[in-house]
């Protein structure tokens, strides 16, 4: 009873959905080209599918020739509007993931507005306007028309194999991959066989127009949550360490996966993705902590639980000291990440117009 139920939510659901899109194929919804390089970073899976790793690679790839901006809608802010968000920001203000990639690259300018047009308008009237900018998940935002538009689906879980919310995890029918100029491929394990591959490309229909890649998770080494808590810049992680592995993301199974090839100890608390840590909660890790006797124990979260947690200020000083995350980047397989930069970089030559650095960069 309750399959037929959520399937027929579904098509209710995707009625809707289909409704919009072809408000916007019969130009009854607007959308708005800018005379400047936008390139679109999205899915449409609930959650995921590695949108901001994927951005911050675009973002670290253009960034010492361009001036990057990074506009996101700010999910789960408490505030409203065109917002610029500075190192000091707190998430409350403007998100975590746009929190996240600003204190990775200060020198980008990072702004979240849920109206995309308004918040490019605002983006390009600044003194020191970007040169490009990065939409961050804005795949399903048709008012803006990206020069290039990536969507990500997860090796795990393929958008051809899933289906409409409630019963799936889709925010639109996989059949509208077809926006997409470039399409990834994204948490595939070390290596893929050439057949999964083939069966891949043959289960996403990619089109002429379209290019497809394939990425991958590359972790980076431990590091302090609260650098001025700890004496010990980094840790390498061991199997004589105990770990309290503490999430709020939509996926922490990679997570496990990676911690758990170093050690076998570990104990989960896992959170809603975006989750704010409350009082509660830092009471419950605490507790949850102070029951593991190894006494090497750390506490493991994500860079975008990092965030969140650096945003409290309450935290006990023994978590504090015990706490580290993980960073992320992602690495293209079969040593396409050549192409797909210079795919960009073309991009960006065509609509920015020439530049004399283009000969000499390096597309690695």
């Amino acid at each position: 009873m309750r399959y037929i139920f959520l399937k027929l939510l579904s098509l209710i659901y995707g009625l809707a959905v289909s409704l919009r899109n072809e408000l916007f194929n019969l130009r009854l919804l607007s959308s708005r080209e800018f005379d400047l390089p936008v390139i679109s970073i999205g899915n449409i899976t609930a959650g995921g599918t590695g949108k901001t790793p994927h951005t911050e690679y675009i973002a670290e790839l253009l960034k010492a020739n361009f001036k990057v901006a990074v506009l996101s809608r700010g999910y789960k802010r408490k505030t409203r509007g065109f917002y610029l968000v500075e190192t000091t920001s707190k998430v409350r203000q403007v998100g975590d993931e746009p929190l996240q990639i600003k204190l990775k690259f200060n020198e980008l300018i990072v702004a979240v507005d849920a109206n995309r047009v308004r918040g490019i308008k605002r983006l390009i009237a600044l003194p020191e306007k970007p040169d490009i900018i990065l939409l961050d998940d804005a795949f399903q935002h048709q008012y803006v028309i990206p020069g290039i538009n990536i969507l990500l689906t997860d090796y795990n879980r393929l958008i051809t194999a899933d289906s409409l919310l409630p019963y799936g995890r889709l925010r639109e029918s996989a059949s509208n991959k077809s926006r997409a100029t470039i399409i990834i491929v994204t948490k595939c394990p070390a290596e893929i066989k050439p057949i999964e591959e083939r069966i891949i490309i043959k289960d996403l229909n990619i089109r002429p127009y379209q290019n497809l890649y394939f990425s991958r998770i590359a972790y980076g080494d431990l590091l302090p949550v609260f650098s001025d808590a700890i004496t010990t810049p980094s840790v390498k992680l061991t199997n004589e360490f105990a770990v309290l592995m503490v999430t709020g993301i939509a996926t922490p199974i990679h997570l496990k996966n990676h911690i758990g090839l170093e050690t076998n100890d570990i104990q989960e608390m896992v959170f809603k993705d975006h989750h704010p840590f409350s009082a509660k909660d830092i009471d419950r890790i605490k507790t949850k902590f102070d029951s593991i006797t190894n006494p090497n124990k750390l506490i493991i979260t994500t860079e975008k639980d990092m965030v969140r947690f650096r945003d409290l200020n309450s935290l006990p000083d023994l978590l504090r000291q015990k706490m580290y995350y993980i960073p992320v980047k992602i690495s293209f397989m079969n040593n396409a990440g050549k192409e797909f930069n210079r795919k960009i970089f073309d991009y960006v030559k065509e609509n920015k117009g020439n530049f004399d650095f283009y000969s000499g960069v390096n597309w690695s």
